[in-house]
């Protein structure tokens, strides 16, 4: 469960004074990541290609404390796990919203992919884990190629956020910009470019 903190006995307590009350506290970064291993790693080993890449989301954040924080409502709390969400097409030609709960075993966030998303697909409901862990959203376009995308800031859910489109290829190479959105009272800028280095580091590690 979440646990509410004073944002003063915190390193965000001045971003949270800044921020909180600002009218567009999302940030937005985009970057270009080499997805070759990701591409490789699918086709060897039978996994989903969006999978293997919220498992390196997962992992890229883990690190890195301020993932741990969000701000609800006018609140800082601190969680103690993180989940990866993804977007499912629903049998019935909508969409809904799935959550899975990071782990650094691979094999075993394969499954429990596999399995709500499957869950999601044939039921249509929503599996939100936010009441549990801070979650990071996800998008993906897989229907074409986008350079980018700036994500709404809606005032309510504040969750970092990334989108991306189709991958390209470029000779021997395959790359994918990813567009990641985070409110400023969470994290900094330099914490947001470390998250992105970590994803490529972590890209590039699996096999």
């Amino acid at each position: 469960m979440p646990t509410e903190i004073d944002p003063e006995k915190t390193s965000r307590a001045a971003a949270f004074e800044l921020w909180m009350n600002a009218p567009n506290p999302m940030v937005t970064f985009f970057k270009k990541i080499d997805v070759t291993p990701l591409v490789k790693v699918a086709g060897k080993r039978r996994m989903k290609f969006n999978m293997l890449l919220m498992h390196c989301v997962g992992k890229a954040a883990a690190g890195i404390k301020e993932f741990y924080l969000l701000p609800v409502g006018y609140r800082l709390m601190r969680y103690d796990t993180l989940a990866v969400n993804t977007i499912v097409k629903t049998k019935d030609g909508g969409v809904a919203s799935c959550d899975i709960l990071y782990t650094d075993d691979l094999e075993r966030f394969d499954r429990d992919y596999l399995k709500y998303t499957a869950e999601v697909a044939e039921s249509g409901r929503d599996r939100d884990l936010s009441a549990d862990s801070m979650v990071i959203g996800t998008s993906a376009i897989i229907e074409t190629e986008i350079d980018g995308a700036v994500g709404m800031n809606s005032g309510i859910f504040n969750n970092p956020f990334l989108i991306w489109g189709r991958y390209k290829k470029r000779f021997f190479r395959s790359y994918l910009t990813v567009s990641f959105q985070f409110h400023h009272t969470q994290m900094d800028g330099a914490h947001a470019g470390r998250f992105l280095e970590n994803l490529q580091n972590e890209i590039d590690r699996m096999k």
